[in-house]
């Protein structure tokens, strides 16, 4: 049986382990350096607020054993937020986390609060419900990344290699296709 490690440091946790209940997939939470021992077939990093996040990876010595888990293959899925944490290069942020996957991406890039909005557009050949909250989008995808999704001329979702990130939150909508892309097409092929 599937087992997914869900970083639940601050941010939207709780709604990615309801997602993960919906498809029927056990999960535990990472909530201290000794839960990365617990053995597990991939990883959901939430969105939420990306400093807040690193700095809790920081402050409890969690940082460069999940580098190193993910460098060394653990399928791991971030959105918003996880996906600023998974990145090389963070446009508008000096701060550097995990820097695993081959992307460039701007930080609220679509404004405050205010600009947050909801639509419905394409991932992976599938029409489905987007929520983006304070959202960043990809500004720069390496040669090995795959684009996923595009709205309004922004990537908002890629993958590369054992690297899964969209912009948007799907654990804040009723569709699972995202999670279930995550662990059809990722960790079931792994």
């Amino acid at each position: 049986m599937l087992r997914i490690g869900v970083l639940a440091l601050q941010g939207a946790f709780a709604e990615h382990e309801t997602m993960l209940d919906r498809i029927g997939v056990e999960h535990f939470q990472i909530r201290q350096k000794s839960d990365l021992d617990v053995p597990m077939d991939g990883l959901i990093v939430p969105g939420g607020e990306s400093t807040a996040i690193g700095k809790l990876m920081n402050d409890l010595d969690m940082t460069e054993s999940l580098r190193e888990r993910i460098m060394d293959g653990l399928l791991v899925f971030g959105t918003c937020a996880g996906m600023i944490l998974l990145a090389k290069e963070v446009e508008n942020d000096s701060r550097r986390f995990l820097q695993v996957m081959d992307i460039g991406v701007k930080r609220n890039a679509y404004g405050r609060q205010l600009g947050s909005f909801f639509t419905h557009d394409d991932f992976a050949g599938k029409r489905i419900p987007m929520t983006f909250i304070r959202a960043p989008y990809i500004e720069r995808a390496g040669e090995g990344v795959e684009v996923l999704s595009v709205v309004d001329g922004h990537i908002v979702a890629a993958r590369e290699r054992n690297m899964l990130v969209t912009s948007f939150h799907p654990e804040l909508t009723d569709d699972t296709s995202v999670h279930s892309y995550f662990i059809e097409q990722m960790v079931r092929k792994a």
